[in-house]
């Protein structure tokens, strides 16, 4: 058994396409209509090897996002640059401390969603 993908709803499917494609480099796989009623967008990463489901309900632009979920993650060789391109653009973001092995920040997406980046452990 294997992980087919993890789906969030969003508040502004452009909005959230530019930061999941334009930021975080995903690419759009495929896109379907649920009718008048919704529209799915899957985005992955370079290697194929998981998606996120993007489902936009058409009228409906306020969520709630519940304490039940916790945030995406994702991996990078370099933290620093993706801080200067979060703080270039005004993102609010948290870092974690510097006595900390691990190197990540937490982002918000344009839906409140909490990204957390971290750098890979194989940087010497």
């Amino acid at each position: 058994m294997r992980l087919a993908h993890t789906m969030i709803r969003v508040k502004d499917l452009d909005a959230t396409l530019a930061f999941y494609t334009g930021f975080l480099g995903l690419k759009e796989v495929r896109r379907s209509a649920i009718g008048q009623d919704a529209t799915l967008v899957f985005l992955t990463d370079e290697r194929g090897s998981y998606n996120i489901e993007l489902t936009y309900n058409h009228g409906r632009s306020e969520y709630t996002l519940g304490d039940q979920f916790g945030h995406l993650a994702f991996l990078v060789d370099n933290l620093e640059p993706v801080v200067e391109q979060v703080e270039k653009n005004g993102w609010w973001y948290r870092r974690s401390r510097p006595e900390m092995k691990s190197k990540y920040i937490f982002v918000k997406d344009p839906n409140g969603y909490d990204i957390e980046i971290l750098e890979s452990r194989s940087r010497s």
